[in-house]
């Protein structure tokens, strides 16, 4: 196999990371779009509809928007952390995706180059939770750094918010781990490719109660109803961001959303079966290359799509939380519920 030089090594790898940069940013602004949708049809409305065919050009409008609206920085704000705390949150958000493998990873090139992975590492989940986990000190930062007790509050709160439920979903992730007895999510996607669905964790694997710990802590995570107590308008003036406007303000939504697909990534890798087929060994391997190159990345993206539904349709059914039964239910329930799965699949695995 030839071998490619350095120079075409960096040209291909900096190609492979403007590219998904950019489509998981239009993944974001049109997450919005199937949102505003969802939960117009859910409550008996258009939802966006003026803005181009079928309301499609609407994101761009609001991206325009955010970008041309003045930019009002208010003067009792400590400025280098009141500045770098939207670009934490934003940052961490999008990084994260360079170690999602969303294509099948034997379709290489020259030198063991993959196509559809930026970077293959073999603690994969791992670095995928420590970049999520720092997203934390966006939040923060943002609340102390603007010199307002409203948004000092709703920070302090969605801090306590996200490193409770941390706890639970990095615990939910255990049982998967231990099946497919690696970091590697490569490896963790290949373990339950054998007879598709059946094989999934969420159904061969036996994980459908790690599968709810980890849905109800990606709600808490990602400040989505009905724990989306960090926006409580009615409580905290719109919380950690009050004292933002302009782009700075869009970064935090950015950085919501941009966590929804990462989460939506990550459940379909751990418990869906990631690129692989729902019907396994049932459909023939396509001879021709492109559709052996693009369906994996269609059911990838399928999955992905299927969680991102779930979520609006939680959003649109249930009401909000108090505080105090947020926190209850992270660690009264979800966290002792998440040890007992651990003690489960470990006896099931020493018995088999």
């Amino acid at each position: 196999m030839r071998h490619v030089t350095i120079w075409q090594f960096l040209f291909w790898s900096l190609l492979k990371v403007v590219v998904v940069t950019v489509v998981l940013l239009m993944g974001v602004a049109y997450t919005v779009l199937l949102e505003r949708k969802l939960v117009g049809r859910i409550q008996n409305r258009w939802g966006p509809n003026r803005v181009g065919p079928f309301g499609l050009l609407q994101p761009l409008v609001d991206g325009a928007k955010s970008f041309l609206k003045e930019d009002i920085i208010p003067s009792g704000v400590y400025r280098p952390l009141y500045l770098l705390a939207p670009i934490i949150a934003l940052s961490c958000a999008l990084i994260s995706i360079g170690v999602v493998p969303f294509g099948d990873p034997d379709m290489v090139g020259p030198g063991n180059f993959r196509f559809f992975q930026i970077a293959d590492v073999n603690i994969g989940l791992l670095v995928i939770l420590g970049i999520t986990s720092i997203g934390v000190y966006g939040i923060a930062l943002a609340g102390w750094s603007s010199n307002n007790k409203y948004s000092l509050l709703g920070s302090l709160r969605s801090s306590a918010q996200l490193v409770s439920y941390e706890l639970a979903l990095g615990l939910s992730l255990v049982g998967v781990v231990m099946r497919a007895g690696s970091l590697n999510l490569d490896v963790i996607v290949k373990s339950q490719s054998n007879h598709g669905m059946l094989s999934w964790n969420l159904f061969g694997g036996f994980q459908f109660v790690a599968f709810f710990i980890y849905l109800m802590a990606a709600y808490a995570e990602t400040n989505r109803s009905p724990f989306d107590l960090p926006e409580a308008e009615s409580e905290l003036t719109a919380g950690y961001h009050t004292e933002y406007s302009s782009m700075k303000f869009a970064m935090f939504f950015m950085a919501e959303y941009g966590n929804m697909i990462m989460v939506g990534c990550v459940a379909t890798l751990l418990f869906l079966g990631g690129w692989t087929s729902p019907f396994g060994n049932l459909l023939p391997t396509p001879n021709n290359f492109i559709l052996r190159a693009f369906l994996p990345i269609f059911w990838f993206v399928l999955k992905v799509f299927s969680f991102l539904f779930l979520y609006v349709w939680v959003r649109g059914t249930l009401p909000r939380f108090r505080y105090d039964q947020l926190m209850n239910y992270g660690w009264r329930w979800l966290m002792p519920l998440a040890i007992l799965n651990i003690v489960g699949t470990s006896l099931w695995l020493a018995y088999r």
